[in-house]
Parts: structure tokens; C-alpha cells; sequence
């Protein structure tokens, strides 16, 4: 799911772990968290998010194949099914991220893109910013925001498209009718995926991989990774 900030990702997220119990990674979420954390890092992030600019990618992938460690490990020690079925969100944002979340993690499944008009977005997020404290929800970094979405995130979609992993999913309706687009979008794809699985005499699984996670030989098995851009 690409998607503008405040295009409503975070609320879609939700309702796919309580339904399909995904592992929802927020680049957004990771990175907050870090810079509440108060280290170095952190503050250099924070700069960076408040300007409306990207954090480096490295920073990125970094905390993110770190989360999906952690959930591998936590769904190995509960005796939980591998592989571990992934949704991100707020990455990659740029198609250089993209190609490296790639060659260190994996490819994405499926890439749902969530269409929105600018003036919904804003409106949406300046009505989150009335509570949310955040320093990003306010009008003039949501228009940076906005600006560098467009510049860096919108090809990456387009680079999705033309590799037939990405739909399109209106989200302007109420979040429940946007969920049920997003499902069937999921599900059309699962289907197919099957079908080809079954064509080549494939038995099992949901196409899961392990990729290399560096240093120390570590490794992270993911599957039907759902990139979801534009941290919210």
C-alpha cells in the first residue's frame, strides 16, 4: 500500500492484524520511537522529519529488518507458523530505498497503493495534528510532506505497476469500504499466486524467503511483505 501521508494506512494496517494477523512494521512508528529514545540517531532523525525530508534509507532498513528479527524470534518461541506474514508501513518512499529493501530483505508480495486527494490528506492530518502532538501535523511540513511524496514516492508506485505487483485502492471512502477493496485486492493476488504455484507443481506455503539480515550470519524469514508508504 503506497500511499500520501495521512491517506489512511495506519487505520487499514489495523484491521488486517486483527483480521489476518499480520505483523504490522511502521517505519513512521520505528522511527519515532527512536528519537523518543533520545539517542543521537534520534535527533538527527528529528531534524530531518521536521524539515519533511527523508531519513537515509540505510537508518531505515536497519530498523526495520531489526523488527522483523524480533517478530521471527517471538513467533519461533510461541511455536507460531513461519513464515511470517509482514505489512510495512512507511517504506520504502523512494525507489533507490526500494531497490536496496530488496537486495537485503526481499521483494514485496503485493503493493497496495492507496489513492487520495491532497486536500483530503491534509484536511485528515491537520485534524489529527489537534491531538496527536506531533510535530509533523501541521500545515507547513504536511505540504513539504506532500511535495516530497510526490517527487520520490509516486515513481516508485509506478515502478510497482509496471512489474504487475500493485493495485490501486480508492481511499477516499469510508474505512470500511476501503478495507473490503483492500481484501479483495489481497486475496485476488493470494489466489494467483496459488494458481501458480499449483501450474508448477508447488506444494505448501505462501511463497515466504529467507533473506540475509548481516552481521553474524542472522537471517529473517518474511512472507507476503505489503509495503505501505508514507509514514501517517
Amino acid at each position: 500500500m503506497l500511499g500520501g501521508p495521512g491517506s489512511g494506512k495506519g487505520t487499514q494496517c489495523a484491521k488486517l492484524v486483527r483480521d489476518r494477523a499480520y505483523v504490522h512494521l511502521s517505519a513512521g512508528d520505528l522511527l519515532r520511537d527512536e528519537v523518543q529514545s533520545g539517542s543521537a540517531l534520534g535527533q538527527e532523525c528529528h531534524a530531518i522529519m521536521k524539515e519533511g525530508k527523508l531519513v537515509p534509507q540505510e537508518v531505515i532498513i536497519r530498523l526495520l529488518r531489526e523488527a522483523m528479527e524480533r517478530a521471527v524470534a517471538a513467533a519461533e518461541s510461541a511455536g507460531g507458523a513461519l513464515p511470517v506474514n509482514v505489512l510495512i508501513d512507511g517504506f520504502p518512499r523512494a525507489l533507490d530505498q526500494a531497490g536496496m529493501f530488496e537486495r537485503l530483505i526481499c521483494a514485496p508480495e503485493l503493493v497496495l497503493f492507496f489513492d487520495c486527494p491532497e486536500d483530503v490528506m491534509e484536511a485528515r492530518l491537520l485534524k489529527r495534528g489537534e491531538s496527536s502532538g506531533r510535530a509533523d501535523d501541521n500545515a507547513e511540513t504536511i505540504r513539504k510532506r506532500f511535495h516530497t511524496f510526490v517527487q520520490q514516492s509516486l515513481p516508485v508506485v509506478a515502478a510497482y505497476e509496471r512489474r504487475g505487483l500493485a493495485a490501486r485502492v480508492s481511499a477516499t471512502a469510508p474505512p470500511d469500504e476501503v478495507y473490503a477493496e483492500v481484501l479483495k485486492a489481497i486475496d485476488a493476488k493470494s489466489a494467483a499466486a496459488s494458481g501458480k504455484r499449483a501450474a508448477a507443481g508447488v506444494s505448501g506455503g505462501s511463497g515466504g524467503r529467507k533473506a540475509a539480515a548481516g552481521g553474524g550470519g542472522k537471517a529473517v524469514v518474511v512472507a507476503n511483505a505489503v509495503p505501505m508508504v508514507a509514514a501517517a
